[in-house]
């Protein structure tokens, strides 16, 4: 029995493509997690999903006409991020009403590029991903990104517990709450960037809220959230994996559901030991202590 189980743990490992995708998965998950407890702290879910799929429309024009991905979603970006600037300043529309309008039209304009029958194969997994099918350059960029955000993140973790603690104060403690925001949104843009060429334009959200999610249910702390949102994003990642490997489903889907499995599990947990957000039984909800 003790054979059979080992045998099934590393029969995935054996080949090529899976042990690829194991290190794209850690490294992702390891940038995912940390950045991910900033995005759900700072309530920026929302706005990392509408950027996720803003970019849809840059990364199918980027894939037709022969560019590197990561232009094209760049400049997907930058389009969508004035063009919600301009929808903003209509009068009949609030902010919530024009970001919503703008991502609808950029996500159904790069869903019809993506889906057409006339483009070529292939286009499809841009909206789904293919971690099994990444290559030496999406691993490269992969761990450069974990370098440059973790490296950022401890760079910047103080100014960020203070703005989001106290943002109304912080400027009088030489912190400006604008410049943390935009140095956040800088990171949130690069990791969606990276991320979305394995995990997919709809799925690259679930790595980067969904582990965090969980462990702000179970911690109170935001260096023992962290910690706990990159454990959860590399085990999620393999679990997915695994899945993938043994049912024959999707690795992206997969890597998700596991995910979203673990939040189930992160929630029934936090509710039955009242520590989710430093609360206690009967307490209101607070953000993690620094």
């Amino acid at each position: 029995m003790l054979a059979t189980v080992w045998h099934s743990l590393v029969e995935p490992w054996q080949q090529s493509i899976d042990r690829r995708a194991f290190l794209e998965v850690v490294l992702l998950g390891l940038t995912g997690g940390a950045l991910g407890c900033w995005i759900v702290f700072y309530n920026l879910s929302y706005s990392t999903e509408s950027l996720a799929h803003a970019l849809l429309p840059g990364l199918v024009l980027a894939a037709l006409t022969g560019l590197p991905l990561i232009l094209g979603g760049a400049a997907g970006l930058v389009v969508a991020a004035l063009a919600i600037a301009a929808a903003a300043r209509t009068p009949v529309l609030g902010r919530d009403t024009a970001v919503a309008v703008v991502v609808t039209a950029f996500l159904g304009l790069g869903a019809l590029l993506a889906l057409s029958p006339s483009t070529p194969a292939g286009l499809g997994e841009l909206l789904f991903g293919d971690v099994l099918g990444v290559s030496d350059t999406d691993l490269l960029l992969a761990g450069g990104l974990a370098v440059v955000v973790l490296a950022a993140l401890t760079l910047l973790h103080g100014r960020l517990l203070l703005v989001g603690f106290d943002r109304l104060n912080a400027s009088a403690l030489g912190v400006r709450a604008g410049t943390v925001d935009v140095a956040l949104l800088l990171l949130i843009a690069g990791a969606l960037l990276v991320a979305v060429q394995g995990l997919g334009n709809l799925l690259v959200v679930a790595v980067l809220v969904g582990p965090a999610a969980c462990a702000r249910a179970v911690t109170r702390r935001m260096s023992t959230m962290m910690l706990a949102a990159a454990a959860i994003a590399v085990g999620a990642g393999i679990g997915g994996i695994y899945l993938s490997y043994y049912a024959g489903t999707a690795a992206g889907a997969s890597i998700a559901a596991v995910m979203v499995g673990a939040y189930a599990v992160a929630l029934a947990l936090g509710a039955s030991s009242g520590r989710s957000l430093g609360t206690r039984r009967g307490a209101p909800r607070r953000a993690p202590r620094p």
